[in-house]
């Protein structure tokens, strides 16, 4: 499996330090992109992944994306930030991968990477901490952003990759148990590129030409999911980011992902997220 993460790629969409005080507290934030930072003084709080964090100087604390999270600072702290798209091949994301660490004490290089990652990205600081306000112009920025140049980007990527692995750990989540010997992994890069269509299971089992059952049985026991499960999730984790980045319309969301019915679209939703569609993206913005 690790063979697949010579196709990781990291896509940054903002880097600052900031200085932070008492306003710097916000509830039920998601993004779609993975957020890291460093924390050089002082001292906040945060809490996901049903775990809660002091943010201490020195160290390095990372956030899934699509993962809810809180924070807050009673005071005053100081620290590196950046977020990022990260992808291993087309619908493969590292966190279905490998297990990863939430907090890692940080070193001296790291503290020399992220100097260095804003000192070559000088205008992709957060202007406003506001979660809703910036990740929604992030995002715009990041679909209208001005050419750089190609030695930035590619420095910018490979500083991202370091950190980023700082907190990627050398076992997998799921084992490969799989009787099929064939690469699996690329029927997940299929249901990404087709998301949108009417996907069934002996659609699947087609494409990696084995019987039904074989397909269903070897999905299962390689990725812990039955491949239903897997199509819908992924639709739902499609329309989180379409709800965040964009303004179509519900139906037209549900369109997107794969989900002809609304009544059907919104169900699946608020099974999988709490909340439906429409009061996702209203208590998005008015965080």
């Amino acid at each position: 499996m690790n063979e697949l993460f010579s196709f990781l790629k990291l896509s940054m969409l903002h880097v600052g330090y900031a200085k932070l005080d008492h306003r710097w507290g916000f509830k039920n934030v998601i993004s779609p992109f993975v957020r890291l930072f460093l924390v050089t003084k002082g001292s906040a709080y945060a809490e996901y992944a049903g775990k809660s964090f002091e943010l201490k100087p020195g160290f390095m604390y990372l956030i899934p994306s699509f993962m809810y999270n809180d924070y807050r600072c009673n005071d005053y702290h100081e620290q590196y930030y950046t977020g990022f798209f990260e992808e291993i091949k087309l619908g493969m994301s590292v966190f279905n991968q490998k297990k990863t660490k939430y907090v890692v004490k940080a070193n001296d290089t790291d503290y020399d990477l992220f100097k260095r990652l804003v000192s070559i990205n000088p205008s992709k600081s957060i202007k406003d901490s506001n979660p809703v306000i910036h990740i929604n112009r992030d995002l715009q920025g990041y679909k209208n952003s001005k050419k750089r140049s190609i030695q930035h980007i590619i420095e910018t990527e490979a500083i991202l990759t370091i950190l980023f692995s700082r907190f990627i750990e050398n076992t997998d989540i799921i084992a490969d148990k799989s009787s099929f010997k064939g690469d699996l992994n690329r029927v997940l890069i299929y249901i990404a590129k087709h998301l949108e269509e009417e996907l069934t299971v002996a659609d699947l089992a087609s494409y990696c030409n084995l019987s039904t059952d074989h397909f269903s049985k070897s999905f299962f026991l390689k990725f812990n999911m039955k491949p239903n499960k897997y199509i819908q999730l992924k639709r739902i984790e499609r329309a989180q980011f379409l709800l965040l980045t964009t303004n179509d319309s519900l139906l037209q969301i549900a369109e997107n992902v794969g989900l002809k019915s609304l009544s059907y679209f919104s169900k699946k939703f608020k099974e999988k997220v709490g909340l439906s569609p429409a009061k996702f993206r209203k208590e998005q913005l008015k965080l």
